[in-house]
Parts: structure tokens; sequence; C-alpha cells
């Protein structure tokens, strides 16, 4: 009889130290979740990260399956509602990558504000684009944070100690002393735009046509770090092009969505990096040692019982 399984996706946890964890399970590391025949029908407990989906047809070929790890925050593409219906756990950790992500958002901020992105994208087409490179000031600016949850509150925390003026997208949830605008104020209002929101079907597009044109006369940076699905990919490229927007930054980019952003013949303030918020070496020993542990405090407690 074969041992239970434990699925890992590559670059959610380490494999390894799973192993030593928990000998007694086979544990398989997978670049994806389909045709995975008989590991997927005996696997027990999968970890996962971004990009990885969860769906009703994946969930059916792992009928033993009783735990799911996420090694970070973000619950799309994972069907939460069959895992309620079938009593599977979800376990997360989003304070673990707040940090790196809100430096990953400075990093982007003061990059757009400096334009680093054009004049690195002119020299690679062979232009010099000095002139056209000056840039403003990030500790005069006014920053809007769309998304008070552990990233967004980071994010907001490092740029208001750089000295910018920040303020949250108000919500009924936000219940602290969090500096608050409606929604509506903040195009008219923002030198620059931080997005931390989930992709829940509210936020769906939400930064397209409609706030480009509200921030139209504000010409804003706008900095992605939550998810993709949140703005109109080709209306902010399309604004960057023709200057509604005056620099724009993505970083959850995963494989399927990198051709949106291949690089055009006209050199554009414009910063794509593939999904590396977190992507730092203390953030990711912090969350392969909690999905490890994790993973152990379940399956050890289930065996024990």
């Amino acid at each position: 009889m074969r041992a239970p399984t434990i699925l890992v996706a590559k670059g959610a946890g380490d494999p390894n130290a799973l192993v030593r964890a928990l000998s007694r399970y086979d544990v398989y590391e997978v670049a994806g979740l389909d045709e995975l025949g008989g590991a997927a029908r005996r696997a027990e407990l999968i970890v996962i990260r971004s990009g990885i989906r969860l769906d009703v047809d994946r969930l059916a070929a792992m009928p033993k399956l009783r735990h799911v790890i996420r090694a970070g925050s973000g619950l799309d593409g994972i069907d939460t509602a069959v895992l309620a219906a079938r009593g599977i756990g979800l376990y997360r950790y989003p304070e673990a990558s707040a940090p790196a992500v809100a430096e990953w958002c400075l990093a982007a901020l003061l990059a757009l504000a400096r334009r680093i992105p054009l004049g690195a994208h002119g020299l690679a087409l062979g232009c010099h684009l000095k002139t056209a490179c000056l840039g403003t000031p990030v500790v005069s600016m006014r920053v809007a944070v769309w998304g008070a949850g552990p990233i967004g509150r980071a994010a907001a925390a490092v740029t208001e100690r750089f000295g910018a003026e920040v303020a949250f997208a108000a919500r009924p949830s936000i219940t602290d002393g969090l500096r608050q605008m409606p929604a509506a104020e903040l195009p008219g209002w923002a030198d620059a735009h931080i997005v931390a929101l989930p992709a829940t079907a509210e936020n769906i597009g939400a930064f397209g046509t409609g706030f480009l044109r509200s921030a139209a006369g504000r010409r804003p940076l706008l900095v992605v770090a939550g998810r993709l699905a949140t703005i109109d990919a080709s209306a902010c490229l399309e604004a960057l092009a023709d200057g509604g927007l005056t620099g724009l930054a993505v970083d959850p980019i995963e494989a399927a969505d990198a051709h949106l952003f291949k690089s055009g013949p006209t050199p554009l303030n414009l910063l794509a990096t593939p999904h590396i918020g977190a992507q730092r070496a203390d953030i990711r020993a912090a969350l392969d040692a909690w999905v490890t542990q994790t993973a152990s405090a379940l399956l050890r407690g289930e065996a024990a019982r």
C-alpha cells in the first residue's frame, strides 16, 4: 500500500524539510496540478503559492485531501466554497511577506519617481533619454493606498517614513486610527497610488478606464502590489504611453501574464517584475519554516489521534 502523500507546488515550501519532518509521507514537488494521477488521488495535504489554481475540477481529483497550506495570503484561484463543503482546512500566513512587499513598493515608487525604468528602457533601445528623466521627490508626494491588509499597512508605513503624505481608501472595515479619504476623492488628490487589494469581485478591473479618467489631471504613478486582476492592464499601459500615467510598476505577474508586459519599440516608465515582492531570503526562510511546522502539527496531530 502506498504511503499517504503531500504535494508541494514548486516554490511554495521546502520539500526536503517536509521529508525530514514527516518521514512516513511521500512528498512530491510539482510544477502544476494537472495530470498528477495517483499522487493527486493520495494527497492528504497540499502546499500552494500564488499562480496555482485549486478549482472544483482539481479538488475533485484529490478525494483524500484534508488540508491546504497557502504559503502567503491570496485566495484567488482557490475554490473556498468547495473546501468548506468538504471540511478541508485552509491555512495562510499573510503577515510574513508584508515587510518584503512593502520594500518592493517603496523601491518601485522611488524608481518611477526618478524615471529610472524609462532611462533604462531607452538605453536598451540605444536612446539616451537624460532630459526625459527629470524626476520628482517622493518626500513631497501624496500617496493613496488601496487596501488596509498587512501589505497595504506595511507599504503605507514605509512610505510615510520616507516622508510622503499617505491616505487610505476609506472602507467600513478600517476601524482603527488610519487616515482615510473617500475612494472617489483619491484620484484627484494623489500623486501616486499603491494598490494592495485582493482579486475579489468588487476589485476586478477597478483600476481601468474609469479610474484613469478620474486621475488624468494628476497624471499619477501607479504601483500594483496586490493582484494583477485589480487593474485593466491594457488600459493602464495605454495610459502610460499616452501620458495619462507618469509611471507604472506591476509586481504580481505570473508566467501566463508575462506576454502583456513585453517591451515595445517605445521606451516607457514601466517597471514589471515576476511576482518577486516576497522573494527575499529571510521571508522565504520564514515561510518555509512555517509551512513545515504547520504541516507537521496538522499531520502528526492526526496520527496521534
